[in-house]
């Protein structure tokens, strides 16, 4: 950049986050699996919520969310007081860094995880440290190796995306007793509804016991409300406080706060998403069982799969065929995954029709 506008440093080694396709040219019905979406939509209750609000789009929404905070609370058990909400995750988690850390800091994340998080630490100045799995999956002695007397932040996404992995309970809680306590651990657990997994831990108690952890939500994926732009985040007095000072004095919708209690409300339709999305985390990998395709193990609303090496049977060359049948997945490249493809669970017919399409292209 020349001139005298210059950003902050660090702002221009950041790259622009950019989602998946949304449409694919000359086919008008695109069936897109591609961004994590809930496949049943989002329920009738939130619909109508949202639509009764229609009448106050003049009026300022109340700036300190505390009718979602009180539902937040009530449904998870956990003390409103601790909670603040933004517009999306997305936002938090920017805050979080923002907050928390600058130049001369360090930020760890996990290799193949959130791509915001790298975002995010740069945009404070940070130094962003990506840190290698294992099989795909966060390794706890890695991140406690990594950690320096510059780190501040490690954000786990507990389950990841891309890669469908999570940290059980005891992994989690060896990791956070083994960070030091001006270290702010931030756990990202946007798709933990869908994870029925005995070993999960939503790290609502490890909240309670500990000032420096922080957990993040959000309404975009199982609740189904990503257009909204709402998420929350649960932590200590002394987090949520500074978070408190440096959000926008009206950072959520009206509607998306009126529409995100309605979903929370409604625990049938959440049921619902969750029973079919274990339905197909289940069933799908027997579908293109035999195909050449590896589906990696996931607790979320999506499975990771890989491709073999063969350049006419690669993920790029999956993409391509898929494109060609109107299939939008997630090309993963961008995550360093250049070998997948990653899918989100759909609707039964939505599912068999990716399958059928990913066998004959195996086959082709």
């Amino acid at each position: 950049m020349s001139g005298n506008l210059e950003p902050k440093p660090r702002i221009l080694e950041i790259e622009p986050y950019v989602g998946g396709l949304s449409d694919i040219k000359g086919h008008e019905n695109v069936l897109k699996l591609s961004s994590n979406e809930a496949a049943i939509g989002p329920s009738p209750k939130a619909l109508d919520a949202y639509k009764l609000y229609a009448g106050n789009l003049s009026r300022y929404p109340e700036g300190s969310a505390r009718e979602l905070r009180s539902t937040i609370g009530r449904v998870n058990n956990i003390n409103i007081e601790n909670i603040v909400c933004g517009a999306g995750s997305d936002e938090l988690l920017q805050l979080i860094c923002r907050a928390f850390s600058g130049p001369g800091d360090e930020v760890l994340f996990t290799e193949h995880s959130f791509l915001v998080y790298r975002i995010a630490a740069l945009a404070s100045g940070a130094s962003p440290i990506a840190i290698p799995e294992t099989n795909l999956c966060a390794d706890v002695d890695k991140i406690i190796n990594s950690i320096s007397k510059s780190t501040r932040i490690i954000f786990l996404a507990n389950p990841n995306n891309p890669t469908g992995s999570f940290l059980a309970r005891s992994e989690l809680l060896r990791l956070w007793e083994n960070i030091p306590k001006n270290v702010l651990l931030v756990v990202d657990t946007a798709y933990a509804e869908f994870v029925t997994h005995k070993d999960y831990d939503p790290a609502f108690k490890l909240v309670e016991k500990a000032e420096n952890v922080v957990v993040t939500r959000t309404f975009s994926k199982a609740y189904a409300l990503a257009s909204l732009r709402v998420g929350w985040c649960y932590g200590s007095s002394q987090v949520i406080d500074v978070i408190n000072r440096i959000r926008g004095p009206f950072n959520v919708s009206g509607a998306g706060m009126k529409a995100s209690i309605a979903a929370l409300l409604d625990s049938n339709h959440l049921s619902a998403a969750i029973e079919l999305n274990s339905k197909w985390l289940e069933q799908f990998p027997r579908e293109i069982s035999g195909t050449g395709i590896s589906c990696m193990p996931s607790v979320g609303n999506f499975i990771l799969l890989k491709f073999p090496d063969d350049i006419e049977k690669n993920s790029k060359a999956a993409e391509k065929f898929l494109y060609s049948r109107g299939i939008i997945l997630r090309n993963v490249e961008s995550y360093g995954l250049s070998d997948c493809l990653r899918l989100t669970l759909g609707l039964d017919h939505e599912m068999e029709t990716v399958a059928l399409s990913l066998r004959e292209f195996m086959r082709s």
